[in-house]
């Protein structure tokens, strides 16, 4: 079967990820360690045991994320005595799951990613002063009717853009908050199901996010990037890259770029994908496979359960 690994953004971390894979396995403890070091933190011990309004941080959720991913895919290759990247012909992640997706293929070096992403999310969180930025899901709309309700939304120098492009129906705009509050209503005429307020803390994926943009070019210039053992299929492109400077140049262009994930996710459809398998914590994207095109199955591998039962399947 044709697959690929995809790998989960912020707003799947909760309390307590990856302490069942600590428990179970030295492998997963030692990818938490090496985060821990790398950050010079104990972000390991947030991720077991909280307290939750430090995960949710922007810059603990980032590096936390990808540590349980590549904490999973590590188990994954040694319990299997197994190579992920001959079990797959790409990868993907939604937006800092991108990251993960290329470290799982050895175009990073897990501390590197670690450091990289933390940066990340402080730049983020530092762009745009709390309360001036916001972002809403607009459920029921097309891409196109989404963007349409932005480019009207935007008054003066405001920012309002379709920042994420999740699956039919689900589409959530970021930007300035009067412009994401003025779209909200008028989604609404526009016949959305539903329009909300999301609860972040900064309007990620939208040209708010420009001084996190320059701020991961001069992190990215300084870090060594692999060619991936297989190709990832980038959010800013929705195509397969492996030539590093790509990936270097794409992933300054996510900060600000729109997630086009339903693409993304449509064009591994195209190029043969079968099945799309999450690899971390939750089931959003495994979630969003059947949603995007029927025809695809999506699974979840979180825990030691589900590994075994994956393993199982090869």
């Amino acid at each position: 079967m044709s697959r690929a690994f995809v790998f989960p953004g912020q707003g799947s971390q909760a309390v307590g990820m990856g302490k069942d894979l600590a428990d179970a396995f030295t492998v997963a403890r030692e990818v938490f360690e090496e985060v821990d070091e790398a950050l010079s933190q104990k972000l390991s011990t947030i991720m077991f045991e909280g307290p939750d309004d430090q995960l949710v941080l922007t810059e603990n959720a980032q590096p936390a994320l990808m540590a349980v991913s590549i904490a999973v895919a590590r188990v994954l290759e040694t319990e299997g005595n197994i190579k992920l990247a001959d079990h797959c012909d790409m990868v993907a992640g939604h937006s800092l799951g991108e990251y993960s997706a290329l470290a799982a293929m050895g175009a990073f070096s897990v501390a590197d990613t670690a450091r990289l992403l933390k940066i990340r999310g402080k730049a983020m969180q530092a762009a745009v002063p709390v309360g001036e930025g916001a972002m809403a899901a607009c459920l029921g709309l097309s891409l196109e009717d989404a963007q349409a309700v932005a480019a009207e939304a935007a008054q003066g120098d405001e920012v309002c853009t379709a920042a994420n492009d999740n699956a039919p129906g689900q589409v959530v705009l970021s930007g300035s908050k009067a412009a994401i509050e003025r779209a909200i209503g008028l989604a609404k005429e526009k016949g959305a199901k539903r329009s909300v307020l999301l609860p972040v803390s900064a309007p990620f994926h939208c040209a708010l996010m420009q001084p996190a943009a320059d701020a991961m070019a001069e992190a990215l210039a300084g870090v060594s990037i692999n060619a991936p053992a297989v190709p990832v299929v980038a959010n800013v492109a929705a195509e397969k890259i492996t030539d590093p400077e790509e990936i270097r140049k794409l992933l300054v262009e996510q900060v600000c770029g729109s997630v086009r994930w339903r693409e993304g996710v449509l064009y591994m459809k195209e190029q043969g994908v079968e099945q799309l398998v999450e690899v971390g914590t939750g089931k959003v994207l495994s979630g969003l496979a059947r949603r995007i095109d029927r025809s695809l199955t999506g699974v979840a591998v979180n825990g030691p359960a589900d590994i075994e039962s994956f393993l199982g399947s090869l």
